[in-house]
């Protein structure tokens, strides 16, 4: 497939651009791996207030989200992002989805379409982080949706990337790919380094609050 007049770090696939991370202009410089993860607060879409460090010693997930966007239906879409919320849960991982698309742009949500989006796709995160200044992804780097962290029960981030190795928007590649983020967890859980520390996250690009110029 050609690619004509795309960014760099951009492909076209079908008739939807896939942003490689890094590539978003508004994004500050990605955190270390094996370095304290940084510190935010946000309300989710009940109301509640969520701190990392009220969430010490748990093991955290951020997943960066825009519903629009076509790499993260085909997560929902297949039940790949539930599963494996779920399969965190169940183990006592933080599973934060982070709607950190500004106002006006592509993927923003209330707390009530958050809501419904969250018992229509039968989706079972700990919290929808609202996030319509973009503080928590910024924070973070964050260049796509999805875009995956995990923080550790000291505070430290072990992965930063994609939810896993095949940058598609194709529901049909999930089986093939490895599945970064449910191996690491379990490499955690299991007390032992991440082998894939940082990965290529690979979505939309994320919709930060336009700036004037």
């Amino acid at each position: 497939m050609s690619k004509l007049n795309v960014p760099r770090r951009t492909l076209l696939l079908g008739s939807a651009a896939i942003a490689i991370a890094p590539a978003a202009a508004f994004a500050t410089t990605s955190p270390d791996v094996g370095k304290p993860a940084p510190q935010f607060s946000a309300v989710d879409s009940n109301g509640k207030t969520w701190s990392l460090a009220d969430l010490k010693g748990k093991i955290v997930v951020l997943e960066t989200t825009n519903h629009d966007c076509p790499y993260v239906r085909k997560h929902y879409n297949a039940n790949n992002m539930q599963d494996q919320q779920r399969e965190a849960a169940a183990k006592g991982v933080v599973w934060l989805t982070v709607a950190s698309s500004a106002t006006g742009e592509q993927g923003h949500v209330t707390a009530q379409q958050a809501n419904d989006l969250t018992r229509s796709r039968n989706a079972a995160p700990a919290a929808v982080l609202l996030d319509p200044q973009s503080k928590v992804a910024r924070a973070y780097g964050a260049t796509v949706t999805p875009h995956m962290y995990i923080i550790d029960a000291n505070g430290t981030l072990v992965y930063k990337g994609g939810i896993d190795s095949i940058p598609s928007s194709s529901a049909a590649d999930i089986p093939k790919a490895t599945q970064y983020v449910r191996v690491a967890l379990g490499q955690v859980q299991a007390g032992q380094k991440v082998a894939d520390s940082s990965t290529r996250a690979y979505g939309c690009t994320l919709k930060y609050p336009k700036t004037s110029t």
